[in-house]
């Protein structure tokens, strides 16, 4: 069930060396394709990497990280900001049978369009997107008692911190000025059961009813 998943998923830092079969991997990029995205553009690529020398350079964008090289498989997960362009949105909307009135209607309007309000504005826009995507996945890898982790502290646009690994990386994966690398998430076996407590704020801290500050009486 879902509600379990949620409810036991943790980060899994540590793998053994059992490798994580393609099909099992393929079910967890499949939930990932699954989460919605605005107007179903799906602005994200997933890239598998299981070379070891490539997983290597992977941590060393990401503050070396050992999980990053001691995993099985990593998901580099990409945004594509090429996915907002006026050809491939336009695309997107034809297959879901939208009339051109409407697709011009869509890519006309900045509120539907981030593309254009600018780059920063499209890559937020994204990023919100993708954010969907990697929470699917995590949760399908708990169900299918695959560990997991999702590292976001990795040397790239965002982090404004484009050193060499950050380049080399960028070059190894294949990707252009509008594809951004900005999160992996690392795929294994849990090497050694580890019993976590989840700490979470209370209900009343993050929930307002009507407007905030507003108590949620259920």
């Amino acid at each position: 069930m879902v509600a379990n998943a949620i409810l036991n998923r943790k980060s899994v830092r540590s793998y053994s060396d059992k490798p994580v079969e393609d099909k099992i991997i393929k079910e967890i990029l499949t939930a990932g394709m699954m989460a919605p995205s605005w107007v179903n553009v799906q602005p994200w690529h997933f890239i598998v990497v299981k070379n070891q020398a490539v997983k290597d350079k992977l941590s060393i964008a990401a503050n070396n990280q050992n999980q990053v090289k001691n995993a099985s498989a990593v998901v580099c997960c990409v945004a594509d900001m090429t996915a907002w362009e006026d050809d491939k949105f336009s695309k997107v909307m034809e297959k879901q049978g939208r009339n051109a009135d409407v697709r011009n209607y869509i890519l006309s309007n900045p509120v539907l369009n981030p593309s254009l309000l600018g780059e920063y504005e499209t890559l937020l826009r994204t990023i919100e997107q993708m954010s969907y995507a990697i929470g699917y996945m995590t949760l399908r890898a708990e169900e299918l008692v695959v560990g997991c982790c999702i590292v976001g502290a990795i040397a790239n646009e965002l982090t404004h911190n484009e050193n060499n690994a950050a380049t080399t990386v960028k070059e190894l994966l294949g990707l252009n000025e509008k594809q951004i690398l900005i999160s992996l998430l690392t795929l294994g076996y849990e090497k050694e059961h580890i019993k976590t407590v989840k700490s979470r704020k209370d209900f009343d801290e993050v929930v307002s009813f009507e407007k905030l500050g507003e108590k949620y009486s259920v």
